[in-house]
């Protein structure tokens, strides 16, 4: 009954519950991510949707793998998922009126013990060029539609077919270029949490 109670719980929910569990006050989780208190108060309320990144680092100050908050799993040797079966996340917009323009859909969101984070992610033309950098690594193939890929200063559009593979510790971008709708399979590994 209780693995009932926890599908149900938000994002923000679970965050906020395993950050409790921990014994941390929102301003420890602060500084462990150096993401500033009222983003993570928004975050914990489910009023806006942590980027990727965020997750990564979220992630890393609970002990916790980055996929856990997006759908905790189960133990078990091999998970399927049937087309538009997926756990979706959107972020489109935050509390400053910006559009974020992405939404993530998680390719193995009941494999308990995955080292990998399968991602496809749906990007729309943005207002923002919101950098994100984490421990690990990225790799993307485009689907569909057309990438700007920056990594540092180095800048790549990329077109389906095209795949990119990079150190995500190094403040990086990934957006729609031009194109109304793009998609990427995203492969994140954070290593082991």
């Amino acid at each position: 009954m209780e693995a009932v109670k926890e599908r149900r719980e938000s994002l923000g929910d679970r965050i906020r519950r395993v950050r409790e569990m921990r014994g941390l006050t929102i301003r420890d989780l602060s500084s462990r991510t150096g993401m500033d208190i009222d983003t993570l108060r928004r975050i914990e309320s489910s009023k806006v949707i942590p980027a990727l990144g965020q997750l990564v680092r979220l992630g890393r100050a609970l002990d916790m793998k980055m996929g856990y908050f997006i759908s905790p799993g189960i133990d078990q040797p091999m998970t399927v998922v049937r087309k538009h079966e997926g756990r979706r996340v959107s972020r489109y917009g935050d509390a400053k009126g910006m559009l974020y323009g992405y939404s993530y859909e998680s390719l193995a969101p009941e494999k308990a013990d995955r080292l990998m984070e399968p991602f496809i992610i749906t990007l729309r033309p943005t207002e923002t060029e919101e950098f994100s950098s984490h421990i690990g690594q990225e790799f993307l193939y485009v689907l569909e539609g057309e990438v700007k890929v920056q990594v540092g200063d180095h800048v790549e559009f990329l077109e389906p077919g095209d795949a990119v593979y990079y150190d995500s510790n190094q403040p990086h971008l990934v957006r729609c270029a031009g194109t109304p709708i793009t998609k990427v399979l995203a492969v994140l590994c954070t290593g082991s949490t």
